[in-house]
């Protein structure tokens, strides 16, 4: 008898979507022009599909009234609001790629991102708490302070000339955004419906930025067509229609709320509510208690944000059915007590990656709650996965791998960068994971390690080599290592060992204000110690285990 190998294949009865991110839109509009499309309770905002529609054309109008071209880039720097989401749609409707840029991306970032991809346009918001995005956008372009809107000629982002703000109206250089629709008049109109049978869904239309192992983010292309049909099978496989109202208090600028959110609502008729601007267990429970959803996106932190806080009893979520959980290792307690307390019965767990679009596994409703937190599931339809050795060759079932994906879902590439992207995508169009998997005989993946040191802090994938990149240029530092340590809140905290030059004289605080406003805050080592030497193998490579062993023992001690 042959024995069953690692690879599966997703069959389905329902095809792909063969349309723009556009064409669908429209379609959905008028499928269900009356339903409810979008609310964003922290501003106020309540639209059907009709209402959510007409926005989005006058904003895409504005686009083309600019000038910008299809093909040309535009970032997105801001938390969930309408307004990344009427950009989202309006984008894809004018044929710019929209590029997604961290809200908690700081100077140097920023700077990398906007200029990797030539973005021509940036929307940004204003500020969020302590987050001052229109001063760091000054302070990298001071020009801002003194140039007409749309005429910026900055020296440090020389691609950038339009900047469009949300929310305020401190940049004088800058549009706001209110006014993007009104620039636009009938001919823009008429381009912008002209456009839409012109554009193809293998078209690039968003590109996103994951951590890249060797310093500087990449940034993953998306065309319509994975994206859209991403969104679908992922929101198909939960059984999402026209009824449903999902909580999103994921970040809209990952995957899992611009595509598993808001195409996947997009998809089935389905209103996206957004609880607030960022993620606040009380608002989220009161949002799915008092807009009756039906579904809840979070990573295993924020369920158990929710289900820890002290007025949870005082919140009805009986409303809830299903949702998904993703992003980390889901525990069993956490999706028991998520099922049992949030009536979440039909809640699923996916597995991907941002250059999978993402979701490549996911638990369907019937399977069995140890399938749904002992495995990611099994492959989505339209898709194939198999797991490979160091060789590259297809291991038995069972046996721990390289997990690979391929199909309609694998990005066209990162940006800009043929070599990265020939080391991740291999000649037969194998998205190589970097994740130590398993598929077992009936098809159930898990995920067993990481090929690559990745820290998952929460959700937020970290890459230590960028924060030693990083951490590198301080004149104090002669070497540093970057590791995670186990943490029970966030999963993985971030630790760092640094040796100092002969003669210098350092904190562990001056060592954490050193990365602060210039690398996301989650990348900042919680902890810092200071060492002579590191352990490493006699061939001088880092051996990052013990150091990480003995950091958790010290942790302990």
């Amino acid at each position: 008898m042959q024995t069953a190998m690692s690879y599966v294949s997703g069959t389905s009865a329902v095809p792909l979507i063969g349309e723009t991110i556009g064409q669908h839109f429209d379609r959905t509009v008028a499928r269900w022009p009356e339903r409810p499309a979008l609310i964003d309770r922290g501003q106020g905002v309540r639209w059907t599909w009709r209402e959510f529609a007409a926005e989005v054309n006058a904003f895409a109008a504005g686009l083309l009234a600019l000038g910008l071209q299809p093909g040309e880039r535009i970032g997105i720097w801001s938390l969930n609001r309408w307004e990344w989401t009427v950009t989202q749609f309006a984008t894809a409707k004018a044929g710019l790629v929209l590029v997604n840029i961290n809200p908690a991306y700081r100077l140097s970032e920023l700077e990398y991102a906007l200029n990797k991809v030539g973005c021509r346009a940036l929307v940004t918001a204003t500020a969020f708490k302590t987050s001052d995005y229109a001063g760091m956008l000054l302070s990298l372009a001071p020009e801002l302070a003194s140039c007409a809107p749309g005429a910026l000629r900055a020296a440090a982002l020389p691609s950038l000339e339009i900047v469009v703000q949300i929310g305020g109206d401190s940049l004088p250089g800058a549009y706001r955004f209110a006014e993007i629709a009104g620039l636009a008049d009938a001919s823009h109109h008429a381009a912008l419906a002209a456009l839409a049978p012109q554009l193809q869904f293998d078209d690039p239309i968003n590109i996103q930025f994951t951590s890249g192992t060797t310093g500087q983010p990449k940034g993953a292309t998306l065309t319509h067509h994975n994206i859209l049909n991403n969104g679908f099978f992922t929101a198909e496989t939960m059984h999402l229609t026209e009824q449903d109202r999902l909580c999103i208090p994921v970040p809209l600028y990952h995957c899992f709320g611009m595509v598993m959110g808001n195409l996947g609502c997009l998809t089935h008729g389905a209103a996206m509510v957004y609880p607030g601007e960022s993620f606040d267990p009380a608002t989220t429970l009161q949002a799915v208690a008092e807009e009756k959803c039906t579904a809840l996106y979070g990573v295993p932190t924020m369920f158990i944000a929710e289900l820890d806080h002290p007025e949870f009893a005082g919140f009805d979520p009986s409303s809830l059915r299903t949702g998904i959980m993703a992003g980390s290792p889901c525990p069993i307690e956490v999706m028991r007590r998520a099922m049992d307390l949030m009536h979440l019965t039909d809640i699923t767990i996916a597995y991907g990656m941002t250059e999978t679009s993402p979701v490549s596994f996911q638990t369907t409703l019937d399977d069995p709650v140890e399938r749904r937190v002992a495995t990611v599931g099994r492959i989505h339809p339209h898709l194939e996965s198999k797991i490979v050795d160091g060789e590259g060759r297809i291991v038995p079932a069972g046996t721990p791998g390289e997990l690979c994906t391929r199909g309609y879902s694998v990005m066209l590439g990162y940006w800009g960068d043929a070599e990265r992207t020939a080391q991740a995508v291999d000649a037969a169009g194998w998205m190589h994971t970097g994740d130590l998997a398993t598929i077992d005989a009936q098809g159930y993946g898990a995920i067993v390690g990481r090929i690559k040191d990745l820290v998952i802090r929460g959700g937020e994938n970290i890459y230590p080599r960028e924060v030693e990149e990083y951490l590198y240029r301080h004149p104090a530092i002669a070497d540093v290592q970057v590791f995670g340590v186990a943490d029970a809140k966030f999963g993985e905290e971030l630790a760092a060992w640094v040796k100092l030059r002969e003669g210098a004289v350092l904190t562990e605080e001056a060592v954490r204000e050193f990365c602060r406003g210039q690398i996301a805050h989650y990348k900042i080592p919680r902890y810092v110690r200071f060492v002579n030497e590191f352990p490493m193998t006699v061939t001088g490579k880092m051996q990052k285990f013990l150091m990480r062993k003995a950091m958790e023992d010290s942790l302990l001690g």
